[in-house]
């Protein structure tokens, strides 16, 4: 069942890409950013693949991504800083924000102060949820935004570059896959199947 409900997702996550362009990256990336689970790494990689069939710019992708991710960013970034680490605790759960989630972005910050916000934007697990501390230290509000404009550029580049070059071996893959889009949904459902069980493991272990 929930194998379904993924692909479907990655299915939808393509046919916004396709039907509303750069406008559709930035949605998803603000969706992503605002701690709903909506992975980077198959939005960005399928906008690459468009760049290479000329539908899309790489930087016009990449600076898309960074500002969606700005965008959903902010009320996360609000959110802990009005709402606290409690606020988030208690509703996180809805979005599959766990415990472990917050304290590795918490204990990141404090480690490594401001700055991880920018490096932050390039780890996979430590992306999502780098705006709630950022919020509750109450960081100044124009270094957040470049920070997180900054991390996330590149990591949008870098991804939608990938994408770009699989598109470019399409000749080489093809005989591997069907489809371009069937890779996307075959690693947008693996990446989300272990992503949901991975936080609904580590809901159930702080429950116990």
């Amino acid at each position: 069942m929930i194998e379904k409900l993924i692909t479907l997702l990655a299915v939808w996550i393509i046919g916004v890409i396709s039907t509303l362009g750069y406008g559709g990256v930035v949605l998803l990336m603000a969706i992503e950013s605002a701690c709903i689970p909506l992975p980077s790494e198959i939005i960005m990689p399928f906008s690459g693949y468009l760049v290479f069939k000329g539908e899309m710019t790489l930087w016009g992708v990449a600076l898309a991504g960074a500002t969606g991710c700005v965008l959903g960013s902010i009320p996360a970034y609000y959110l802990g800083m009005f709402g606290g680490r409690p606020l988030v605790e208690k509703y996180g759960k809805w979005v599959l924000i766990s415990h472990h989630d917050l304290h590795i972005a918490d204990r990141w910050f404090e480690k490594h102060g401001e700055i991880i916000i920018f490096i932050g934007r390039m780890l996979p697990a430590v992306r999502t949820f780098i705006a709630f501390p950022a919020g509750i230290a109450r960081m100044h509000m124009g270094r957040f935004i470049l920070y997180t404009f900054a991390g996330s550029l590149l990591w949008c580049w870098l991804l939608a570059y990938a994408g770009m070059k699989m598109g470019e071996n399409w000749e080489a893959l093809k005989v591997y896959f069907h489809q371009f889009h069937y890779v996307i949904v075959f690693a947008a459902a693996v990446f989300m199947i272990w992503y949901i069980r991975r936080h609904l493991k580590a809901l159930k272990r702080h429950h116990h």
